[in-house]
């Protein structure tokens, strides 16, 4: 007898919890046979850091049927157009470089990184190639009151506060989506005979059946550990940085600018997050506890912020660096927490939410019979996933020139640096990350630019055999050319952030 997927259940709230929600429902919307109930416990308090996402939660949010100018007005949200990174490569004060939003001019038709590596001019491989470092620099928004809800004229991600996120996403998944939510304590976990959650029992709402359990318990992970027994795989080997001060900083003025890219400033043993919303700036230390005090690292922070520290308290926060050995097993999936976590130095944590909500409900199981091949592919490209981002965020450390301090030289340890990583450094150093096999996935997290933005920026070089440049020379003249005439006009077009932002919250954006 073949059993329908029909009754989803998702333990645990939250950001993981609520985008899963919406996008299973917005999804599915219309079945009258199919059923999205979220269990959340009514006393555990939001993470609430994960303030920075990729330009992914756009279209999330456009396909769930949230309105643009609503999401700015409730979530104190700005726009993210990139990160700087500063101080990582030697540490000098004016040392720094931009990975934007913005892929290259004319990517995907002329791979201009060896052109720029040629030419050994003065300007930096972003702004050869890109306008968004520039647009940064003079804090402009990446649009303006002109274009639509999600358009863009340069591309953009979000940063929020997650502490008013999750809430916003909760009304509007139970109001427009037709999520059931129930506030209840999670008891017992109910089992069918052949190893598959049958039902939760909660302390409130008594059982609570389903055909498939989302577990976004947060570190918790309540049911992919705790029930289904999954064992967590660290990389504390590989990202050192295991704990997070967290300080919310309010602005020296209600018309301060707001930076419309997430800082990044390296310290002695890690480095501090700085992420301009509307009515503040959420900063945060991530560091090594192996390699610097708390105490020590509290003083980093507070120096890093300034006067405005005075008074304000730092929340601490444990990171256990790493992942589930598997995320499907039987009929639970984790999402979240549940599934793993990684230093938030490229906003990797809301996006793995996004692509594993996005799978799961474009490839919903039709029944239980076909459920294990769906988990084996969806393991197979989450595996793939937290493989790359651990190789990415790595790569950030292994290209330091600093020597200042153990946490970075042990960061350039050849035995802390993955093989798949080593290998690609030897092969960049001859050849440029470009349209090769290494990137050959049709959702990779990062593109193949994002790897050129931090390599050349962080100052790698790779051998270029200028002779074989020529077939392609005037098409990459010609980019760049065309890059400077954009650079230019969106220079001379756009708005200030915070200008664009009190302008949306005051009069609303044009809908799609």
């Amino acid at each position: 007898m073949v059993t329908p997927v029909r009754n989803i259940v998702i333990v645990g709230g939250g950001t993981a919890g609520w985008l899963t929600a919406g996008v299973i429902a917005a999804r599915h919307q219309g079945r009258a046979d199919f059923t999205v109930t979220l269990v959340e416990s009514p006393n555990v308090p939001i993470i609430g850091v994960g303030e920075g996402t990729w330009p992914t939660m756009r279209s999330t949010l456009s396909r769930m049927g949230v309105s643009e100018t609503d999401f700015f007005r409730e979530c104190d949200a700005a726009f993210k157009q990139g990160a700087y990174f500063a101080r990582w490569t030697t540490g000098a004060p004016h040392d720094g470089y931009y990975h934007p939003l913005m892929l290259p001019q004319s990517f995907g038709q002329v791979n201009l990184a060896p052109h720029w590596l040629a030419a050994d001019g003065d300007d930096s491989f972003c702004n050869s190639v890109c306008s968004q470092g520039r647009i940064c620099d003079e804090g402009l928004a990446p649009k303006t009151m002109a274009t639509a809800e999600y358009d863009a004229l340069a591309n953009y991600a979000y940063h929020l506060d997650a502490g008013k996120f999750a809430p916003f996403l909760q009304r509007h998944c139970c109001e427009k989506l037709g999520v059931r939510h129930v506030l209840a304590d999670v008891e017992d976990v109910l089992m069918r005979d052949n190893g598959d959650i049958r039902a939760i029992r909660t302390t409130q709402a008594g059982e609570v059946e389903g055909d498939l359990f989302v577990d976004c318990t947060g570190f918790k992970a309540l049911l992919i550990e705790g029930v289904m027994g999954v064992p967590f795989k660290p990389c504390n080997d590989i990202l050192f940085c295991d704990t997070a001060l967290a300080m919310q900083v309010p602005y020296d003025a209600p018309d301060s600018p707001i930076a419309s890219h997430t800082i990044s400033t390296a310290q002695s043993a890690g480095w501090i997050w700085d992420i301009g919303v509307q009515s503040r700036r959420g900063t945060g230390h991530v560091y090594s506890s192996n390699h610097i005090s708390d105490e020590e690292a509290e003083r980093e922070l507070r120096a890093y912020v300034g006067p405005a520290a005075e008074g304000l308290s730092a929340r601490k926060i444990k990171i256990r660096s790493g992942h589930r050995e598997t995320f499907w097993k039987g009929n639970c999936v984790a999402v979240g927490l549940a599934a793993g976590f990684l230093e938030p130095l490229e906003a990797s944590a809301i996006v793995l939410i996004e692509l594993s909500a996005k799978i799961i409900a474009e490839q919903m199981p039709a029944n239980r019979e076909v459920m294990d091949i769906v988990a084996r592919r969806f393991n197979a490209t989450t595996h793939y996933r937290w493989g790359r981002i651990i190789d990415f965020l790595k790569l950030h450390y292994v290209l330091t020139q600093r020597t200042d301090s153990d946490f970075w030289r042990d960061n350039v340890r050849p035995e802390s640096i993955p093989d798949r990583l080593q290998d690609l450094l030897l092969l960049w150093k001859y050849q440029p990350p470009g349209f090769h096999e290494e990137f050959d996935r049709v959702e990779e997290v990062f593109p193949v630019a994002s790897y050129q933005y931090v390599l050349y920026g962080m100052g790698f070089r790779t051998e270029v055999d200028r002779g074989a440049l020529t077939r392609d020379a005037s098409l990459a003249s010609r980019a760049m050319r065309e890059n400077a005439a954009m650079t230019q006009k969106l220079r001379a077009g756009l708005p200030r952030h915070r200008d664009l932002i009190d302008k949306i919250v005051s009069h609303g954006l044009q809908p799609v």
